[in-house]
């Protein structure tokens, strides 16, 4: 009987890799359920967001988590309703300073149509201008009507048609500044040793007639320019002239409360 051949069997040296196959796909295994588990579900997060500011707010959980949870047809929305523009509100302080200086303008005008009808002949003279403007009546009275050159005693003539001015600006309670104006001719007397005396006291002397005619003294201002604010040329003697005046300004504001002013330290 013939032996059999032995066989001699070889030593497999890649064995290592079964075992390094099996140890990566267990890795890749646990990776894959860690990925699963750290998935934040969407619909479920939404859900729980929309229940936290319900419970906080008070107000319906949003209709679009329900649907993705339970996967029920959402409510129709309801119909817009319109926006109604709100109207400004004004407090009461407010309408009552509206009315109270609509109330001051219409006085202000029947006040300048009056002033007007009392010195219409000396307006059609060319001796006196009226006007109306933002600031409140301004009435432009040439010197030569009122004052003797030189001098800051009224005329008799003069008297009369400031008094009628005085009555009309009495009845309200606006302020009154009177101003003095002269042209650059020098003076110089005891009694005003400059031009800058000779305004200040013209515009004094209109002032007490005013207070006299029952103006509150404490509406009336009375100051002098001298010849520092012309309204022409002094150049001719109609310039000149034209520049010596009395300005009476009623004034259509009321000034404002003076508040001191704090100190930075």
């Amino acid at each position: 009987m013939r032996r059999r051949a032995h066989v001699e069997e070889h030593e497999n040296h890649e064995r290592w890799l079964v075992s390094y196959a099996d140890f990566i796909t267990l890795l890749f295994a646990f990776f894959v359920v860690m990925y699963s588990l750290s998935t934040v579900n969407e619909g479920k997060y939404r859900v729980l967001s929309d229940s936290l500011v319900s419970a906080f707010r008070n107000v319906n959980v949003n209709a679009r988590g329900e649907q993705a949870v339970s996967g029920s047809i959402a409510p129709a929305a309801s119909p817009a309703l319109p926006q109604l523009k709100s109207k400004p509100v004004v407090s009461q302080h407010g309408a009552r300073e509206e009315e109270r200086k609509r109330q001051a303008r219409e006085k202000m005008r029947e006040m300048a149509k009056d002033i007007m009808g009392v010195l219409a002949p000396l307006v059609r003279e060319g001796k006196v201008s009226v006007t109306e403007g933002l600031k409140g009546i301004t009435i432009e009275i040439n010197a030569s009507v009122l004052f003797p050159l030189g001098d800051a005693r009224l005329q008799p003539a003069a008297v009369k048609a400031l008094r009628a001015v005085a009555e009309v600006a009495a009845t309200a309670d606006f302020p009154i500044v009177v101003e003095g104006h002269t042209d650059p001719t020098p003076i110089a007397t005891p009694q005003f040793p400059s031009n800058w005396e000779l305004s200040g006291a013209r515009a004094s002397s209109v002032v007490r007639l005013f207070v006299e005619s029952g103006v509150a003294a404490q509406r009336l201002t009375a100051t002098g320019y001298g010849e520092q604010r012309p309204l022409v040329s002094n150049d001719t003697p109609e310039g000149r002239a034209r520049n010596r005046r009395v300005t009476i300004l009623i004034e259509a504001q009321h000034p404002d409360e003076v508040k001191e002013l704090p100190v930075k330290e």
